[in-house]
């Protein structure tokens, strides 16, 4: 399938509750879940030891997600914390209920 064509997550990993945050675009978030706390995943999620999954959403074309994880690096803290919590307030790892 063309690279255009494939879906995309938008996600946002944390180490804590309006803790240290990064986003990432991934095709396959299980995977990408799993390379971030295996060390495997991004620098920074390994130095800051990012492991929680706080937000995900399922965009269209990994190309358009590529694009709002753009917008959304460019982001205040606060602004993230705010999408965070409105559909996760606790900031609950929300990994197992999202890859399985």
């Amino acid at each position: 399938m063309a690279k255009e064509m494939r879906g995309g997550r938008v996600y946002i990993m944390a180490d804590r509750y309006r803790g240290v945050t990064y986003v990432g675009v991934t095709a396959d978030l299980a995977t990408r879940i799993h390379q971030h706390r295996t060390g495997g995943g991004s620098i920074h999620c390994s130095k800051y030891n990012l492991d929680r999954l706080v937000w995900a959403d399922r965009g269209g074309d990994i190309l358009a997600c590529i694009a709002q994880e753009k917008r959304m690096k460019r982001w205040h803290r606060d602004w993230k914390f705010d999408l965070i919590e409105r559909s996760n307030p606790d900031w609950r790892d929300l990994s197992p209920t999202i890859v399985g």
